[in-house]
């Protein structure tokens, strides 16, 4: 696949959140549908894709590929953790607000972005990788994320940690592990049901997008320096780790796809329960989603030479 393939693949992403845009903008999307939405996709079409996906690679993905990538994942969250506490300082001086920072470098969209592109540039059956960082990620958001703005771990917080997403996941990695052979009846279901994800999750992206002051998400400098060093410099350093690790050229590009993810929700969501100053994650969110249009065809041409 050339980088202009997978360029006009992402430029096909952000016509959609381009479409999200103008439905907004029309007063055909309010946010209370958007809120429905949201819920729709982390409830019932993202687990339901993850479980195609598992369903779909029965046979294909051997058990010591999974290991593999839940080692990668584990590597990956642990640099961008030790990114996060040694550079957040370089983009933020109030303390609070450098928190955020930190949870933007370690909690990426890996979900709502990068499933769509993972099956979208690198095949649906590659889907099923993804599951491995995405229950990885749930485990340090209740532990790492909610510990770092509480300055305490909660109990009650870890209960949060069971949810479809979570639950769908777990059931992806035993359909794969035990390879069972699930009816085509339910293949079918789930795959329709799933194909949902991607169109309504840059629709409410470009929801985001149309309620934004846009001279706040793009005009600050700081936060270009930041989706610099998030969306392409620590990806790149990364990569000759991944190559060294396996020769699998399509988990490398799964890989990559998660480690040039944009800032997910979550770091906005913990610091507004805490009261804290949100307006610089809220444009990062934005300004990384849309620059990940441009930097992932980068980050897959890297990872095929």
């Amino acid at each position: 696949m050339t980088i202009f393939t997978v360029f006009f693949q992402m430029l096909a992403f952000l016509l959609m959140i381009g479409a999200g845009y103008f439905v907004t903008r029309r007063g055909m999307l309010d946010g209370h549908t958007n809120s429905q939405m949201s819920g729709l996709l982390v409830n019932v079409f993202n687990p339901l894709l993850i479980v195609s996906s598992a369903a779909n690679a029965v046979g294909l993905i051997s058990p010591d590929t999974m290991r593999t990538v839940g080692l990668i994942a584990c590597g990956m969250f642990a640099v961008f953790i030790l990114a996060g506490m040694l550079l957040s300082p370089a983009f933020e001086r109030d303390h609070d607000k450098r928190k955020i920072f930190q949870l933007m470098f370690v909690f990426s969209n890996l979900g709502f972005i990068g499933i769509p592109v993972v099956s979208g540039i690198i095949g649906e059956e590659y889907v099923v990788y993804v599951t491995e960082f995405i229950l990885i990620y749930t485990i340090l958001l209740y532990t790492y994320g909610v510990g770092l703005l509480s300055r305490k771990f909660s109990l009650s917080a870890l209960k949060e940690m069971v949810n479809p997403g979570t639950v769908l996941s777990v059931a992806a990695l035993v359909i794969i592990i035990w390879e069972i052979q699930i009816p085509d009846f339910l293949k079918t279901a789930a795959a329709y049901l799933g194909n949902v994800t991607s169109p309504m999750a840059l629709i409410a992206i470009g929801f985001n997008l149309a309620q934004s002051e846009l001279k706040k998400i793009f005009g600050q400098l700081r936060l270009y320096l930041f989706a610099a060093v998030k969306l392409l410099i620590l990806p790149l350093l990364l990569l000759p780790l991944l190559k060294a690790a396996t020769n699998d050229i399509h988990l490398i590009s799964v890989c990559m796809v998660m480690f040039g993810m944009p800032v997910g929700n979550i770091p906005l969501m913990l610091g507004m329960q805490k009261g804290i100053d949100v307006s610089a994650g809220s444009a990062a969110i934005i300004l990384t989603t849309v620059l990940c249009v441009f930097t992932i065809p980068v980050l897959m041409f890297a990872a095929a030479y």
